[in-house]
């Protein structure tokens, strides 16, 4: 029996919670080199080490903050990405969401590793001292996750009228970028559903106009020259896929440091493109944590993909024979990962 063929989708900022505590503690090993590398790198900058922030006791003023959180991420990505079990399953592209997409070129072999960290750092760093706006999640489905329409269109009114930005259309859910003051009209103006509309703690502006002067910033620290044509498709934020063959490093860099910081990121569209051009047996959504996992389903049921239509048939099928394998939750890595693997988290 042949190789099963897998999208690999990146988490972003955000994914790293009190509930993923110790999750490298758990499921580092595979990429205890690397995270070594990374851990020396910020010693010798004063920052707390990778490793320390995973063991200590999750507090959002730290964990959550860029210069900490995105490199993070990446450790815990990268952990899940070389646990892959590449004797049974075909990476056949890699996407991500937001900050993802910065995974995605490290795992695509479109940046080597110490590139990479130098890429996710930077750019997790740069608002150190003054966040530039924020983000404001809401969500436009029905109760079948089905994506209301007239919602939609009213919200993105309401977004347009306060001076706000779509920052990234994320399966059943809007994220909306702005100036604070902009903001805060929006939550208090937009219709209460549940715990929405919330603000993401410690997020900036990402993909709007606002961010402008950080692209600008980030060409003049990241040269063209760290980039590379990818060993492995990539899907970016616009849907737009950079092929093996195909890819202008150049535009690549391009891209990463300046569409993809200043305009609207379509995490729907990338998810869409991928499964319809490669047509996988799985998706394969690395953690840390699961916070993608909702927002991937509803964007399956709004293809109807496999017959999957509302909530309850993804989550009928997610029992029996998951369509999409996130490496965040326990019960689901043994379907993926090596059996070294296996055999650490249960220990």
């Amino acid at each position: 029996m042949g190789k099963k063929r897998i999208v690999v989708i990146c988490p972003g900022r955000g994914s790293y919670t009190r509930e993923t505590s110790g999750y490298l503690k758990n499921y580092g090993t595979p990429a205890k080199d690397q995270i070594n590398f990374m851990d020396e790198k910020r010693n010798t900058v004063g920052l707390p080490t990778i490793s320390e922030l995973d063991s200590q006791s999750f507090k959002t003023k730290i964990h959550m903050k860029g210069e900490h959180a995105s490199t993070l991420i990446y450790a815990c990505s990268l952990a899940d990405f070389v646990s892959i079990d590449q004797s049974k399953f075909e990476i056949v592209a890699i996407t991500g969401n937001s900050m993802g997409w910065y995974l995605a070129l490290a795992f695509g072999g479109a940046l080597k590793h110490e590139k990479a960290y130098s890429l996710i750092d930077t750019m997790g760093s740069m608002m150190k001292d003054t966040i530039i706006g924020g983000q404001i999640i809401y969500p436009i489905t029905n109760d079948n996750w089905r994506v209301d329409e007239a919602t939609k269109e009213n919200i993105i009114n309401k977004v347009e009228k306060a001076g706000a930005y779509i920052s990234i259309y994320l399966g059943g859910y809007l994220v909306i970028g702005g100036a604070q003051k902009a903001l805060d009209k929006l939550l208090k103006s937009l219709p209460q559903k549940d715990n929405y509309p919330f603000q993401l703690p410690y997020h900036a502006a990402y993909h709007t106009a606002l961010l402008e002067s950080v692209s600008e910033k980030a060409f003049t620290m990241l040269p063209e020259k760290i980039f590379q044509k990818p060993i492995i498709p990539l899907v970016d934020g616009r849907g737009y896929i950079w092929s093996p063959w195909a890819t202008d490093s150049n535009d690549l860099w391009n891209y990463t440091l300046g569409h993809q910081v200043c305009k609207t990121y379509d995490f729907t569209m990338a998810i869409n493109v991928a499964i319809k051009e490669f047509c996988p047996d799985k998706l394969v959504l690395l953690g840390p944590g699961n916070t993608l996992g909702g927002p991937i389903g509803q964007i399956i049921t709004g293809q109807n993909w496999q017959d999957i239509s509302c909530k309850k048939d993804f989550t009928n099928r997610q029992k029996t024979d998951p369509f999409l394998i996130s490496l965040g939750i326990p019960g689901q890595r043994n379907l993926i990962c090596h059996s070294y693997e296996k055999q650490t988290a249960s220990t």
